[in-house]
């Protein structure tokens, strides 16, 4: 195998072994100075022409084969020089070269440039420039091809679908890490094919200073881009329902058409009229009490992933609802109607404890006291995804209740106080009272109150009376009253509170399924139904099915996504090829804001105008000149001198 070595002066040679050769250029040497014999002296006629033609004869002589003897110096220096093959080439041209790439399939590569997206665009362009027998690592926002060739991959490369995920120039910089070797004598070179969305920029971001890294900006002739961002019900209750639509990117004044579908069936169109920021907000009325399975679209020239957005309203799921108490109590049926709750009230004699593990809401209503084959069932159901929902009486026993109370975040009644209040103030960031109040109000109609316990408790306060005190406290499905609220000792039943705290209480039992979810970002949602042993649900779209992470409770089934789906659209929820509801998915937006960065700020990086122009500077950075072929022309002249001096020097 043939050794590279450099010289001081940039000077290098493939075989510098046979510069040892060099030594031989003694032998002429030395056959020179042995011809070099004195004349012998013979007496002659002693004539002054004769003695002039021999000192001229001699001195002829002498020059000739000095000429001879450098010629052969350096027609055979020449010679050992061209077979030791020299050669010149950047400090780095001999060294072995790694070469990772990274590849960006993220959808901002939709955008187009001469009517071929920017990913094609990179693709061709690779596949075009790489040697066939290259090898390479690869690695794109969500696949990795290590140590390959551009044969191994050109289909896979040509079919490559975009990705919803994008990697910061500090996740590029790490997994690049990873397909590099170890070794400290190879040259390591990353090449970032990117648009470079000002998203990929980290504040924290420090690459490896042992890389070479090369960046290739693609860049879309058109930064347009019109995105449907979001959609909004205000309230899911009213008739008809009001279907908020935003959408950002458009100009001043333009008119794009917008269209909802139905499944297939288009049910209205509009058009978005667009604000100067570029923002446009367009409504549409929808049926209440009517499943739908919503797609929207506009037509819009730049990215495709965002002008479609998918959303779906389901039947609502009545919540089973139950109360115990020592009296039956009307104003928890005009509380809890038919249309959307099953109420079922107990007089806590004639309490069925097996119809419990199937409630949604459990009221304990003004009971003296809790039986401790209560308190463990209540306690099964809590942990179980169910809510408590506890109001004293008067006539509790504190001692009965705080065994109960303690299993909920150490909660403590500590004393029973008799003296008038009022509950004066509101949690509004409570998730109880969210969205339920336009302002917060400071005048509204205080409930006031004869008596109540004092209470020690971490559950976080809802209402609180004019003393500071909790008059309602509650979270993560329990929720406890204070105070009896019977008519005698409160009239908190007719106040306005009443309606929005406990209906959204009981909602708050069983996650409402929000109109969309967007991929990538973890969410859960609750099923009403009941899993066998062997049950499963399946999630199922059209050629595309998984089964996601559940958790089964005895009254509902909760269903958490976090890397599946990956793609949009209205899925189907199936038990035992039986359908139970509808959820949507939405690609995320962030790519939809064509902002780009500034690769000039960037320190100790190669900006390059094109993978083309890339490829050049590598192949120019590896080229060895190689000088051999001028040292056998320059041995052939000077053969021919030599041939020269012997025929015409005499």
């Amino acid at each position: 195998m043939p050794i590279f070595v450099q010289s001081k002066l940039g000077m290098q040679f493939k075989h510098p072994e046979i510069l040892w050769a060099l030594f031989l250029l003694i032998i002429p040497v030395l056959i020179h100075l042995f011809q070099l014999r004195r004349f012998q002296k013979t007496p002659f006629t002693n004539v002054a022409m004769l003695q002039k033609v021999v000192s001229e004869s001699r001195k002829s002589n002498t020059l000739k084969k000095w000429l001879l003897l450098f010629t052969r110096l350096l027609l055979l220096a020449a010679i050992v020089l061209a077979f030791a093959q020299p050669f010149s080439s950047s400090e780095t041209a001999l060294q072995q070269k790694e070469t990772v790439i990274y590849l960006d399939d993220s959808f901002s590569m939709q955008a187009k440039n001469n009517g071929i997206s920017l990913l094609e665009k990179a693709v061709q362009d690779l596949i075009k420039n790489l040697e066939e027998d290259q090898v390479f690592s690869l690695f794109t926002n969500e696949k990795s091809f290590e140590q390959v060739t551009v044969k191994d991959i050109q289909n896979t490369l040509l079919s490559l679908p975009y990705s919803f995920k994008q990697l910061t120039l500090e996740e590029i910089g790490l997994k690049a890490n990873t397909l590099f070797s170890k070794s400290t004598r190879t040259v390591k070179n990353l090449v970032v094919v990117s648009d470079f969305q000002e998203r990929l920029f980290t504040t924290t971001q420090e690459l490896d200073s042992a890389l070479t890294i090369f960046h290739v900006p693609l860049r879309p002739r058109d930064s347009k881009n019109i995105s449907i961002d979001s959609v909004y019900i205000k309230d899911s209750k009213s008739n008809p329902m009001e279907l908020t639509v935003l959408l950002s990117g458009g100009d001043k004044d333009e008119a794009l058409p917008i269209s909802l579908y139905d499944d297939a069936n288009l049910i209205a169109k509009s058009a978005a009229k667009f604000t100067s920021n570029g923002n446009s907000q367009v409504l549409f009325s929808l049926p209440g009490n009517e499943e739908i399975n919503g797609r929207l679209t506009i037509g819009d020239n730049g990215l495709g992933y965002d002008n479609t957005f998918y959303f779906n309203i389901n039947e609502k799921e009545k919540i089973k609802v139950t109360s115990i108490g020592i009296s039956s109590n009307d104003y928890l049926k005009r509380l809890f109607t038919d249309d959307e709750f099953e109420l079922q009230q107990f007089i806590f004699n004639s309490l069925n404890y097996s119809v419990l593990e199937n409630q949604n809401v459990i009221i304990l209503d003004g009971l003296p006291e809790i039986p401790n084959s209560l308190q463990n069932i209540l306690k099964t159901f809590n942990t179980n995804g169910g809510s408590l929902i506890v109001i004293p009486s008067m006539e509790t026993n504190l001692s009965n209740y705080n065994e109960f109370l303690s299993n909920f975040s150490g909660t403590q009644f500590t004393e029973k106080i008799t003296a008038d209040t009022k509950v004066t103030s509101i949690s509004f960031d409570h998730p109880i009272y969210q969205n339920v109040f336009e302002k917060r109000v400071t005048n509204f109609q205080y409930p006031s109150i004869k008596g109540f316990f004092k209470s020690r408790s971490s559950l976080p306060t809802i209402l609180a009376m004019e003393n500071g005190d909790p008059f309602l406290a509650g979270g993560n499905g329990v929720y406890l009253f204070t105070a009896s609220l019977e008519i005698g000792n409160t009239n908190f039943k007719n106040s306005p509170l009443i309606v929005p705290t406990f209906y959204n209480m009981a909602t708050s039992s069983l996650k409402s399924p929000e109109l969309y979810h967007t991929l990538g970002q973890p969410s859960a949602i609750d099923v009403a139904t009941s899993l066998g042993t062997d049950d499963i649900l399946k999630v199922i779209k059209e050629g595309y099915e998984f089964i996601p992470l559940q958790q089964n409770y005895p009254n509902q089934v909760q269903l958490t996504f976090d890397q599946n789906p990956v793609e949009d659209g209205i899925y189907t929820i199936y038990q035992n090829k039986e359908p139970l509801k509808n959820i949507s998915f939405n690609y995320p937006r962030a790519e939809s804001q064509l902002t780009y960065m500034d690769l000039d700020n960037f320190q100790n990086t190669n900006t390059q105008e094109s993978i083309t122009s890339l490829f050049d500077t590598l192949a120019a950075e590896n080229n060895i000149a190689a000088y051999w072929k001028w040292f056998v022309i320059l041995a052939l002249l000077l053969a021919l001198i030599e041939v020269i001096i012997q025929k015409f020097v005499s």
